[in-house]
């Protein structure tokens, strides 16, 4: 047998088709063997089993005694009690209602009828939010403009006011945090607020918040009588929140169809139930996971997308991945040291950027390319004869994958017909089910993030710091400290590094009053209050 007949065998062989959804999935370029997934079955179809028992409200997260309910949230009649089924379906019809009054005009700002979407948020309530903003977004067609503080640093946000344009007074802005504790996102709050108030407006005629009930976030919502609250509810972890509230509320006031998300996403949980793993789309990518990464982690996942509008889908996985399976210890309490690295870009920007080392470097990956069949809603022009871009964009993509291929790279490659709300609420599902599978798989809790907890306190650690440092140069006005002076002064000498940086910080930004007097070396550097 030749080897193109041998290796369009093995495609037709190992390429999943689900008509009804639109999808394929085509494995057939990862380099395993019959016998390899007949060994990984077993683990299948006991992470399918105990999928089964997830989705029915078995305790999914030990560590804090939690459902995990984010898969109810496409199909309210799964949940486990009435109360849950009434509070999806209530979120919704509240999301409706509100988005519905706001494009009307009948909810509106100081300037009018809301223009612009400020999202206030981080971790997975932003970057699900932005990607489907970005995915599905029809620029100046599209009912709210989206704007996103994603992060605590200043100039960032400045530079997101600056984008308005002196249009806060037509701004909707949407604050969000399960606690209301998050502190990048009471940061952006507090900017926030302060821009509208510099612009002589009211914060709280101009925002709304997605929290759950009672949290810190809630009581100043309810307490300043801000626009609406939207709840969050402790069975739905943050990076899997995008089809709650933390992503259709956006989605829905930015014009796009939420309930075509919603319906993808409940089809795509329909395929992903299958009992058979080589018929079921999420367990076959998880398979493929496994047997890529010896059941360790080992090679990372390289996300190619070959469409601008998914460019973002790749950072939105990185969260929903590598913080679900990026864990120390197994569930047996045995240190595993678990992840799966995830990067990427868009193609075929990637044929001038990464390509080069995925083709000929390091052998430490395995790529999954997503193919979107349709061009664009319009016709397209011949930019050769009978050729388009589009022609060229698939070219592009399928000579990656061959190149790669050829040189024993190993790939997976998605196919979707376009890129609509429906695709997009099916790619998330998928995801999110092969995540779940694959962390049974490897026995290990998907649906905590104690690392992250970890950095949050250390965090806290340094911004009390700082507050002692202060409080140390603030009493001796004027005389100069070098840095072991400080922690003297502090009764510590254990972090004089974090003393170091927190100085350097403080002194290049004048509005915080510390003066810096440079030395032969920056260690001999002295630092005094100039208050």
């Amino acid at each position: 047998m030749s080897h193109s007949s041998a290796s369009w065998d093995r495609f037709k062989t190992y390429f999943l088709h689900l008509e009804s959804l639109g999808l394929s999935v085509d494995i057939s370029k990862m380099s395993f063997v019959e016998e390899d997934l007949e060994s990984l079955k077993p683990l299948a179809n006991k992470a399918l089993n105990e999928m089964k028992a997830l989705e029915s409200g078995a305790v999914a997260n030990p560590d804090e005694g939690r459902k995990v309910g984010h898969y109810w949230l496409r199909d309210a009649r799964l949940a486990s009690t009435p109360e849950e089924t009434d509070q999806i379906k209530q979120a919704l019809s509240q999301i409706q209602s509100f988005t519905q009054k706001v494009h009307e005009g009948s909810i509106q700002g100081k300037g009018g009828r809301f223009q612009n979407l400020l999202v206030i948020g981080i971790g997975g309530s932003a970057l699900g939010p932005q990607f489907v903003a970005h995915a599905l977004g029809q620029g100046c067609q599209d009912k709210l403009q989206p704007y996103f503080f994603d992060n605590t640093d200043p100039d960032g946000m400045d530079r997101v006011i600056a984008s308005l344009d002196g249009a806060l007074d037509c701004t909707l802005s949407i604050v969000i945090s399960k606690s209301g504790g998050t502190k990048e996102t009471r940061n952006g709050m507090l900017e926030a607020k302060r821009a509208y108030e510099t612009a002589g407006l009211s914060f709280e005629h101009h925002a709304v918040a997605i929290t759950s009930d009672g949290s810190q976030l809630d009581q100043i919502a309810r307490s300043e009588n801000w626009l609406e609250v939207f709840p969050m509810w402790d069975w739905v972890g943050g990076r899997t929140s995008e089809l709650s509230a933390v992503g259709l509320l956006p989605a829905a006031l930015q014009g796009l169809d939420i309930q075509a998300m919603l319906d993808g996403a409940r089809d795509c949980d329909v395929a992903t139930r299958e009992e058979e793993p080589l018929q079921n789309p999420a367990a076959l990518l998880a398979m493929m996971w496994y047997h890529a990464g010896g059941g360790k982690g080992d090679k990372a996942m390289v996300i190619l997308p070959y469409k601008d509008r998914l460019e973002l889908f790749s950072k939105y996985l990185q969260q929903l991945v590598m913080e679900s399976l990026g864990k120390a210890d197994d569930l047996n309490g045995r240190r595993v040291e678990q992840g799966l690295v995830v990067y990427g870009n868009k193609g075929s920007t990637d044929q001038h950027a990464y390509i080069q080392q995925l083709r000929d470097g390091r052998n430490d990956f395995f790529a999954t390319f997503i193919e979107v069949l349709k061009d664009r809603e319009s016709a397209s022009m011949e930019v050769e004869p009978g050729i388009t871009s589009g022609d060229f964009l698939q070219g592009f993509f399928l000579g990656t994958r061959r190149a790669l291929h050829e040189n024993q790279r190993e790939s997976i490659t998605l196919t979707v017909e376009e890129v609509s709300p429906r695709t997009v609420g099916l790619l998330i599902a998928l995801y999110e089910r092969a995540v779940g599978l694959y962390a049974s798989m490897i026995g290990i809790n998907a649906y905590h993030q104690p690392g992250v907890e970890a950095g949050k306190k250390a965090a806290g650690e340094v911004i009390a710091l700082q507050t002692q440092l202060m409080d140390v140069l603030r009493a001796h006005a004027g005389q100069p400290f070098k840095i072991e002076e400080i922690a003297q002064h502090l009764g510590s000498t254990s972090d004089l590094e974090t003393l170091f940086k927190i100085c350097e910080h403080l002194s290049s930004n004048p509005d915080r009053k510390i003066g810096k007097l440079a030395g032969e070396n920056p260690f001999q550097s002295t630092y005094a209050w100039q208050g």
